[in-house]
């Protein structure tokens, strides 16, 4: 064989894995633009999660005022009712000892 048609042939052989190469890295690329399209989603989840814990939180946040009202409100009831039951108490001493005979 020719040195020339040697030549010639390493030249194409090195063309034609030069052709595979670039196909396989076509295909790297393109699996990599796949990865990134499924990443963006995810991050989009991500932010959609992440605004549904801040709507949680405020909800929470609303909930506990309410609530600590609330234990405001019986604590107050409490003392009252308190105040009523010694008061009631106080009147029945007193209405039994009007009922008492006196010498």
């Amino acid at each position: 064989m020719e040195e020339s048609q040697i030549i010639k042939e390493v030249l194409h052989a090195l063309s034609l894995h030069s052709k595979r190469m670039d196909q396989r890295f076509d295909e790297v690329d393109r699996r990599f633009e796949e990865i990134d399209k499924r990443f963006e989603q995810v991050d989009g989840r991500f932010e959609q999660m992440d605004k549904r814990f801040e709507k949680m939180d405020k909800r929470f946040d609303h909930l506990e005022k309410k609530v600590d009202g609330i234990r405001v409100d019986l604590s107050e009831t409490q003392e009252t009712t308190n105040f009523l039951l010694s008061k009631a108490a106080h009147h029945d001493k007193k209405i039994q000892n009007m009922n008492e005979p006196h010498f």
